[in-house]
């Protein structure tokens, strides 16, 4: 699958004119006197700096980068910017943590690991980030708590201001589903009833490209044994958390967005648009919690104009 998937880098990052260069290794994160390794990859040329490069951050906690692969075409774009993706610690080809306390897995972590990773690739003094769901929790989080000079468009796509506003949003939509994927979503990890009522519920309200990109499935995957690593994704990160009251903190200017059928639903999105102080707000019509698969051209062509206003 690894293979595949590398495989399939090459072929969505090409342009008609020319092949757009992709990097990647690890860089070291240094956390509470430990070392561990962080993957990224770069979708362009970080040494040849016309545009202000994007970290994208991946959703979960506990999956990986690789289902937001699409957004790899602002790279190609008639204005290409680099676009570094990463796995954070825990997850994809990141260094795996299986034996710690669920209480190691904190936003101060993800926070950290994420500043580091743009001070290794030296990217402090002009950056963008587009956190995706929970990549959206560390973005804004990052934003407030380490008030980067250097980061200058925020975009927080398909995510939460509030735990307790997610837990609502998800509530409402499970019980629109048949039965049978009622109970395999309240089923615990590890269960073989929850990977497929997820991919169910997914289908509904995650992303409704047909056939299901291989992708986003091999990233949901990386949760369930015996191929993925439960151990983030089974740690309470987010349980109590919010931070509507600190979103007057954010200085860059953000682009919120959301799907008219997203887990995101506008009451969830609505207090980064309320308390932001420089903010957009953009709804894609005729998507769910993906629209960079399912409603791809336009979304690309928001995102780039927002980054090069």
């Amino acid at each position: 699958m690894l293979l595949v998937l590398f495989a399939l880098y090459s072929v969505l990052f090409a342009t008609d004119a020319h092949a757009t260069s992709i990097s990647g290794g690890t860089v070291p994160f240094r956390y509470q006197g430990e070392v561990f390794q962080t993957y990224y990859r770069v979708v362009g040329d970080l040494g040849q700096l016309n545009r202000t490069p994007l970290v994208v951050i991946h959703g979960g906690p506990g999956i990986s980068h690789d289902y937001l692969i699409p957004l790899a075409d602002l790279a190609s774009h008639s204005q290409p910017l680099p676009v570094i993706f990463y796995d954070q610690i825990g997850n994809g080809r990141s260094t795996h943590l299986p034996g710690k306390s669920p209480s190691f897995f904190t936003i101060d972590l993800f926070v950290s690991e994420l500043a580091n990773l743009i001070q290794q690739l030296g990217i402090e003094g002009s950056f963008d980030i587009l956190g995706h769901s929970w990549g959206g929790v560390l973005g804004a989080e990052f934003a407030v708590r380490n008030q980067p000079d250097g980061l200058e468009h925020l975009i927080l796509s398909d995510s939460l201001a509030s735990s307790a506003l997610w837990a609502e949003s998800q509530e409402q939509l499970v019980r629109t589903m048949p039965r049978d994927v009622q109970e395999g979503l309240m089923a615990p990890l590890g269960d073989p009833r929850l990977p497929i009522a997820m991919r169910k519920f997914q289908e509904v309200h995650g992303c409704t490209v047909k056939p299901f990109p291989e992708q986003v499935q091999y990233s949901l995957n990386q949760v369930f044994p015996p191929q993925g690593d439960p151990t983030v994704a089974s740690a309470p990160i987010l349980q109590g958390w919010t931070i509507i009251d600190r979103l007057h903190l954010v200085r860059p200017s953000t682009l919120v967005i959301n799907g008219a059928n997203d887990i995101s639903q506008d009451f969830v999105t609505a207090p980064f648009y309320e308390n932001i102080p420089s903010v957009k707000w953009i709804t894609f019509e005729n998507s769910t919690h993906m629209p960079f698969w399912e409603e791809r051209e336009g979304y690309m062509q928001v995102v780039g104009r927002f980054l090069a206003a």
